[in-house]
């Protein structure tokens, strides 16, 4: 395996004595050691927690070799001075690693740098008394095999217990922060803030339910920051009412009446109704009135919640014992995500129940917050930084939205998110309205949310699938220049659920903001990626939020690179780079001949593909996506006349591709309707990472001492396959210019189009061909006609740009 640490802080000898005397290493009785054995002795006896008597920390020395011959018990007996293999040898012991399988007694040193684990300088083959504590103080903040620094693998056995109920702020390590606080005794609280909005239209400002965790310390003083997640998951979901919503893709593509419709004719603009006013308030108090037993958790926040964080979740309008209605990313959400930010920054109110008026403030924070989530979650994050809105220091948007057109619609046609066929804007409402799940509550506005619901259907218009207002209005690109925040991005290069133009156009919309702005690309799904054993992800978002929270200068802007991605050709492998998707990029530009990718001039050709199959065929296809998949690339007969393959010859030397594939293409339909597809694969047999991460063992993760657990888990290499998809893209004919324009499509006329794929990063290996696929019907994303429609390439005036890395 190999250990990728991006969060560790160079530190200076000084600082590291004054940290480890800190923690508790260094005290009056070793700090003054001359004797190296000794003071190791001294280290592992504070390390060892389960041995509570001389005669079991033997016992557990001897279970450790220090040398190939001699156990630890034995060489600390014999020897004279530490020598660097036994400390090397008993530290991969230490951090998990097995013997005889990831390194070996003989020579722990060339197993250390090929893991990647950090190796203290020392002069000679033998450690000074400094160069020990030195070599103590990194092996400390090292990763282990299962995920976690040494340091942390100590705090699940309960090293810090000793500091519980005794510290009055935060303690840090090499520029992070420890789990000092303890969880079992955090403060859990309820408060209604009151939203400037009135979504439910019944003459009232909307209260929205917060649920909140706080560190017990915080009622003897203690100022501390705040984790907030926006999830409307979090008061539960109608997953029965949200499927009877869900649409018939099985329906023909149709034609749509041509425009001349300019942006100024459908964007949004904010609704200037008056609101109400402000509730009453008949009093104040510190104390709040509910509790709750057990919130929706995150684990990321979970881990800090020991650390000195408070944690917030709010679900928002239209959620259960909140008001208003739901719906679905617009500014109305947007401002119900920000309240939370602004009663805990002292700019909103919040009472203690639904009806008497207490106010209660966050008297407890320090203003300062960071949001966290994945998916609608990270939408709502980035949402609010477009807001500009004070308090908000940094978003950690993973896997998040950045347009709702994008996610439920691509180049004016109805896409759906990758496993959700059929799924809109209105069947994510009603998944997410819990006030359903009051019945009570519910009875008394039940006829305005069908309403709702008629609105939202109505608004995104699945018949022509165009860019209208309703889009508009959840658009947050419109408002990237108000993001003062800066942006910890997360995204998944196989994630066809919130595809990666949504991160995309994020990372690249902010570039001239003046804000700290990182980005890490995985590739995986639409998953979470803070528990894999590869990259140290708790830690780097640990450096990150105590500087932006704690206000602490840890260097973590320079530490952390720019952008981190994880390499798709070797498992466990991530690199840095300055940027993605740079526009500066070189570029290949491959011209379409016959079935191949060439960068040789082509002389005039036509090809010609259909988008119809027999029933039976289609039917199975509609019922089995991945079977249609599959079969597409593989060019099966199935499908032999339903699309159009080129690949390059075998590259001569690696390819990687960094950005925006683009394809123009000369093509005509033999109807008045028509739609593309493509697809960009790697062709060749390679063993290839999985899109979902294994499991690698099952709560094998506490967050500190008896405290939540997780799952670790990996990508790992699969049975070779001959292929994989890279990105992919999609375009109704009638939206050549863009996505609110119509154009008109005459039969059998060719037209220029032009399209952007989903941006990547990806490398080809030497020997592999780079190819694409153009097809009509996606059973996966489009909607599902099977029309008898014939579409016929131009190729030899149709090309591929490719945008390449070239360092």
């Amino acid at each position: 395996m190999k250990n990728n640490q991006f969060a560790i802080r160079p530190t200076d000898f000084k600082d590291q004595l004054k940290e480890l005397t800190e923690i508790g290493f260094l005290d009056k009785d070793n700090e003054s050691e001359t004797n190296p054995i000794q003071l190791w002795i001294s280290f592992l006896s504070k390390s060892f927690l389960e041995a509570k008597t001389s005669s079991t920390f033997e016992e557990e020395l001897k279970t450790y070799m220090a040398t190939p011959e001699q156990n630890l018990n034995d060489y600390l007996d014999s020897a004279t001075h530490v020598s660097v293999a036994a400390f090397y040898n008993v530290a991969l012991q230490l951090l998990k690693f097995n013997p005889d399988v990831d390194f070996s007694f003989s020579d722990p040193l060339a197993a250390m740098k090929k893991i990647q684990l950090i190796i203290a300088d020392h002069n000679g083959d033998t450690f000074t008394i400094e160069e020990l504590k030195s070599a103590w103080y990194w092996l400390l903040a090292t990763h282990n095999k299962v995920g976690q620094n040494y340091l942390d693998s100590l705090a699940t056995k309960g090293y810090f217990t000793k500091f519980y109920g005794k510290v009055t702020k935060p303690l840090l390590f090499n520029g992070k922060t420890l789990p000092v606080f303890d969880p079992h005794e955090l403060i859990r609280e309820v408060v209604y803030v009151e939203s400037p909005q009135d979504s439910d239209h019944d003459g009232k400002r909307d209260l929205l339910k917060a649920e909140i965790l706080r560190p017990r310390e915080t009622e003897n003083g203690l100022k501390v920051p705040v984790l907030y997640t926006a999830s409307p998951y979090n008061q539960g979901t109608n997953d029965e009412t949200g499927e009877k919503l869900t649409h018939n893709v099985n329906v023909p593509l149709t034609r749509k009446t041509p425009n001349n419709l300019q942006y100024s004719d459908i964007e949004y603009h904010n609704d200037d109704s008056i609101i109400p006013e402000s509730r009453t308030v008949n009093g104040e108090t510190k104390r709040a009135e509910q509790t709750f037993a057990r919130e929706s958790s995150y684990t990321l926040n979970d881990y800090f919640l020991a650390r000195g964080f408070a944690v917030v979740y709010m679900a928002g309008i239209g959620t259960k014992d909140s008001d208003g209605f739901r719906t679905t990313g617009d500014p109305e959400e947007t401002t119900s995500t920000v309240s939370i930010i602004k009663w805990l920054t002292g700019q909103l109110p919040a009472f203690t129940n639904r009806t008497d008026n207490i106010e209660i403030k966050a008297w407890w924070s320090n203003k300062k917050v960071a949001m966290t989530g994945r998916s609608y979650l990270g939408t709502l994050a980035t949402a609010a930084a477009t807001t500009g809105v004070t308090g908000l220091k940094t978003v950690i948007s993973e896997a998040a939205i950045s347009s709702w057109y994008d996610y439920y619609r691509d180049g004016g046609l109805v896409i759906a998110p990758g496993g959700f066929p059929g799924e809109d804007a209105d069947v994510l409402a009603e998944e997410t309205f819990s006030r359903r799940l009051q019945p009570g509550d519910f009875h008394n506005i039940k006829d305005k949310w069908s309403n709702q619901v008629k609105a939202i259907e109505k608004g995104q218009d699945r018949t022509t699938g165009d860019y209208n207002t309703f889009w508009d209005a959840r658009n947050y690109h419109k408002n990237f220049k108000n993001i003062t925040a800066d942006v910890f991005m997360v995204h998944g290069l196989n994630d066809w659920n919130v595809k990666p133009r949504n991160v995309e156009r994020l990372w690249n919309g902010i570039k001239h903001n003046g804000v700290t702005q990182k980005l890490i690309l995985h590739q995986g799904q639409h998953i979470y990626i803070n528990a894999f054993r590869s990259i140290d992800y708790n830690d780097i978002i640990n450096l990150w939020l105590t500087y932006e929270l704690l206000g602490i200068d840890n260097q973590a802007k320079e530490i952390i690179p720019n952008v981190i991605v994880q390499d798709n050709t070797k498992p466990e492998n991530w690199i840095t780079r300055k940027d993605w998707s740079n526009a500066e990029n070189s570029q290949i530009k491959y011209n379409l001949s016959i079935d191949k990718l060439t960068t040789e001039p082509v002389t005039e050709n036509l090809q010609t593909f259909q988008d119809h199959l027999d029933q039976n065929i289609f039917d199975n296809y509609a019922k089995h996506n991945d079977t249609w998949e599959q079969n597409l690339v593989a060019a099966d007969d199935k499908l032999s006349d339903n699309q159009l393959i080129y690949k390059t010859n075998r590259l001569s030397d690696d390819l990687t591709i960094d950005g925006k594939v683009s394809l123009n293409l000369k093509v005509s339909s033999s109807n008045d309707i028509g739609l593309l597809s493509f697809q960009l694969i790697d062709y060749g047999d390679a063993k290839r990472l999985t899109v979902s991460p294994t499991l690698l063992a099952k709560n094998s993760l506490a967050e500190t001492y008896d405290w939540r657990e997780d799952d670790l888990r990996e990508f790992t290499t699969a049975a070779s396959t001959p292929f994989k998809m890279i990105t992919k893209g999609h375009i109704n004919l009638q939206n050549r210019e863009n996505s609110y324009k119509v154009d008109e499509l005459k039969p059998n006329i060719f037209y220029n189009v032009g399209v952007e794929l989903q941006p990547t990063f990806y490398k080809l290996l030497k020997g592999h061909q780079l190819g694409l696929i153009v097809y009509a019907t996606d059973f996966g994303m489009t909607v599902r006609g099977n029309q008898n429609i014939k579409y016929t390439v131009q190729a030899n005036d149709s090309s591929l740009v490719v945008p390449i890395q070239t360092d």
